[in-house]
């Protein structure tokens, strides 16, 4: 943590690579930049950036107001996934030199370039501005190598005849990349996937392009897919009514996963008590697809084979992910809201470039109040070391 004096230091100096002065939190897109060029660090300072909520250009005090719900908004723009990866930072509320601001101070990431919204912003002095093709590639040559999660590891026999090209070319960089600047853009393929953070140093696949992307991706990791049986009665031992395997690179799997879940939903109308006729699905399909995407994108893919398992019976459906909670949430921590973590972030980006995520940490909170405005059960959590048990029961 910065002690007052560094901060008052940083405070009273010129705006420079390492420092940004907000009035207030009016413009909420300008913040995030900042926020994405500290965490970018092209001057490589290893140095945090420090961004002042409350104080003008002049450095005297703009006399804002700075409660809890201020320091809620700026914390949440860390895990709202418009700024991917995942920043590394704190939002403190500090009184220097007799007035009260906000202050964020956003740390160097690993794992450059990181973007808001598509863009990757920078600081260069005072000047803040989305990076240009050579100053992007100098941010991807930083890149640290060392301590990387599992999705972000290189698969050292895949090549990029592996991967579905058209796929990423056709599908993935329109999602992930602002329209502006893929019409700029004049890069290889293997530039832009390398700027996505899909390859690894030595040119390499890594294992989040490979569930991506891959043309098979269960060859490279052999529990990536979903197995989804429904049961016609209420155990395991009941006959199977409908079995299917779920697999491809993500996208096709989540869009199938979809037309899966979807499909076995029944809906009752009721016209009994209301004058005109209302229909009652027995699961809401959105709790069912944010509990499903949620194990695709946090389960363990690094040690265990399995696949997740999503069995649907007469009165409930269960959704089994491989490995236990990750990080921050524990066994008892699962599920509540503001707590999150991410094994898998490379996917968890992946997933929120396609528009599968529009908000993290959001899951579990909207499957709940789906369920309950639909009149269903709450979830039931059930969750070890090694598996995360999911059960919504069925509408009565």
């Amino acid at each position: 943590m910065l002690s007052d004096a560094e901060l008052i230091e940083l405070l009273e100096d010129l705006e420079s690579d390492r420092v940004e002065r907000k009035q207030s939190l009016s413009s909420p897109d300008r913040i995030r930049e900042a926020i994405c060029a500290f965490a970018n660090d092209l001057p490589n300072s290893g140095k945090p950036g420090v961004l002042f909520v409350g104080v003008k250009d002049t450095g005297h005090c703009a006399g804002l107001t700075v409660d809890d719900q201020l320091l809620l908004n700026l914390a949440s723009m860390r895990n709202d996934g418009n700024i991917l990866p995942f920043p590394i930072m704190t939002v403190q509320k500090r009184r220097l030199q007799g007035c009260d601001l906000a202050v964020v101070i956003v740390e160097p990431s690993e794992s450059p370039p990181v973007r808001y919204n598509g863009r990757v912003w920078i600081r260069v002095g005072p000047r803040r501005a989305t990076a240009t093709g050579d100053e992007e590639r100098r941010l991807a040559e930083k890149r640290r190598t060392h301590d990387v999660t599992f999705d972000r590891r290189g698969v050292p026999q895949a090549t990029l005849d592996d991967l579905d090209l058209d796929l990423f070319v056709r599908s993935y960089l329109p999602s992930a990349i602002a329209p502006d600047v893929l019409a700029e853009n004049h890069r290889s393929v293997e530039q832009q996937l390398a700027a996505l953070h899909f390859l690894s140093r030595s040119g390499n696949p890594n294992v989040a392009a490979l569930l991506v992307l891959g043309k098979d991706p269960i060859t490279w990791v052999p529990g990536a897919y979903i197995q989804f049986v429904r049961f016609d009665g209420l155990e395991l031992t009941d006959s199977i009514r409908h079995r299917v395997e779920i697999t491809g690179p993500l996208p096709d799997l989540l869009r199938r996963l979809d037309e899966v879940l979807q499909a076995q939903i029944s809906v009752a109308t009721d016209v009994t008590t209301q004058p005109t006729e209302v229909r009652h699905p027995d699961y809401p399909l959105v709790a069912l697809q944010q509990i499903a995407r949620n194990a695709v994108m946090h389960r363990n893919y690094e040690t265990s084979r399995a696949p997740i398992r999503i069995y649907w019976f007469h009165d409930r459906v269960e959704i089994h992910s491989p490995g236990g909670p990750f990080g921050q949430v524990t066994e008892s921590t699962l599920g509540r809201p503001g707590i999150t973590d991410y094994r898998n972030p490379l996917l968890a980006e992946a997933m929120k470039s396609l528009g599968y995520v529009q908000r993290f940490g959001l899951g579990f909170p909207l499957a709940t109040r789906e369920l309950r405005q639909n009149g269903n059960p709450d979830l039931q959590i059930d969750a070890s070391a090694s598996a995360v048990l999911i059960t919504l029961r069925r509408r009565p």
